[in-house]
């Protein structure tokens, strides 16, 4: 039969156990705290992954590498490239004035101008193919190509004695060279054109005068009579 512990046995077991229990709780708390104090020693060397107690290794995680940022091509703006525009200057097609330069000269003008000179002389007056320019003065200039009418020769034979004719003057006529032609005289001629001529040895080209034909009986020019030697 058991024996029945008594009322004072079973005290003393009370208290014994009583006293025991601060010792073991105090014991449990220092081995949790030593088992946190690890947890975190092994947490932070092991880069905040707690291997040993997940009871498996971590999934490694795929990670794409970065995608290549692609600097956008700078566009070229096209370089527009001008082409010199040559100006060509306008050939004149009437006569113009032109104002005398240092140096000048008609034919240095004309051959400027591309134009011919006994026009140039004649437009501008200038008496017997002279050229009387200065600086400063204002000139006419033809235009390219145009010449002085050329008088087709009259065949003065058969006409009537007194027949006036219109003629323009060419350089270096004279009034003789004119009478001649015509079979007229310098009196006659001066008579007819009072207004136009001033001074008889002044006949600027391009002057249209009035002539009368055939008043005198021109004069033979014969050839040159050879002496023969015996």
């Amino acid at each position: 039969m058991w024996r029945r512990d008594s009322p004072q046995n079973v005290i003393n077991s009370f208290r014994k156990r009583q006293q025991l229990l601060p010792i073991f709780i105090s014991i449990l708390a220092l081995l949790l705290v030593l088992i946190g104090i690890t947890i975190i020693i092994l947490w932070i060397s092991s880069g905040g992954v707690l291997v040993p107690f997940l009871g498996r290794k971590p999934t490694p995680t795929s990670t794409l590498p970065p995608t290549p940022v692609i600097s956008p091509t700078p566009s070229l703006e096209p370089t527009e490239t001008f082409t010199p525009t040559v100006t060509i200057s306008p050939t004149p097609n009437a006569p113009f004035e032109y104002e005398v330069k240092e140096f000048d000269t008609c034919y240095d003008i004309a051959v400027k101008y591309n134009v011919d000179l006994q026009t140039l002389l004649a437009i501008n007056n200038f008496p017997n193919g002279t050229c009387p320019i200065i600086p400063g003065q204002k000139i006419t200039i033809p235009p390219p190509g145009q010449l002085l009418p050329t008088q087709t020769p009259l065949a003065l034979e058969g006409i009537p004695i007194g027949t006036r004719y219109e003629y323009t003057i060419q350089a270096g006529d004279s009034l003789q060279i004119i009478a001649s032609k015509f079979n007229t005289t310098i009196a006659d001629i001066l008579n007819l054109n009072k207004a136009k001529i001033t001074n008889p040895d002044i006949l600027p080209p391009g002057l249209v005068i009035v002539v009368r034909v055939n008043l005198v009986t021109p004069t033979p020019t014969f050839a040159p009579t050879s002496t023969l030697s015996f």
